[in-house]
């Protein structure tokens, strides 16, 4: 998984560039130095939660933007991974998995499955993803050709429109299954 400096700096990098703002502009809207942004754009410095909200005020983007890796086709985040965003007020975090893209129904299910016959899922229609939480036990999960083991508390993202697999490896496996597709 890349670091969250990498990730905010590429999402700066890629912003700016699609805005056409220079680092100069940029930075005098957010109200920060021009040298803590070329600090932030060479993954270098840990902002601060304010000044990340201001960068995305000054682009016009999402605070998810700025904080999401690009996705790839296969997206799998450990329990014990992820950056969470602790609250300064109460012992809570909040660890952003996925944000929804525009124009992008969710459905959640939840799973019960045990062990015995994986469930084979043939491909459903194009362009949908499929999200997986394991709530309890453990489960084989993903694209049929390339599964992986999953945890209690483990995240992972996979196409929906290609031959996927879903496995209980232990009596009393839960997941929570979210399917999104594009609307048209």
């Amino acid at each position: 998984m890349t670091n969250p400096q990498e990730v905010v700096a590429a999402a700066l990098r890629r912003e700016r560039s699609r805005t056409g703002l220079s680092l100069s502009e940029v930075a005098r809207r957010a109200g920060i130095g021009k040298s803590t942004l070329s600090q932030l754009e060479a993954a270098q410095g840990n902002p601060s939660l304010e000044t990340l909200w201001a960068l995305c005020t000054a682009l016009g983007i999402a605070f998810s933007e700025l904080v999401s890796p690009i996705p790839t086709d296969v997206t799998v985040i450990r329990a014990s991974e992820g950056e969470g965003v602790a609250a300064t007020d109460s012992p809570y975090t909040a660890t952003l998995l996925s944000s929804s893209p525009t124009g992008v129904r969710r459905d959640l299910y939840r799973i019960d499955a045990e062990p015995g016959s994986p469930r084979r899922s043939v491909p459903h229609s194009a362009g949908m993803v499929e999200h997986v939480v394991i709530i309890a036990g453990r489960a084989s999960v993903g694209p049929s050709d390339e599964p992986v083991d999953l945890e209690t508390g483990d995240y992972m993202t996979y196409r929906g429109d290609s031959a996927h697999v879903f496995s209980a490896l232990t009596p009393g496996t839960v997941a929570l299954l979210v399917t999104e597709t594009s609307q048209i």
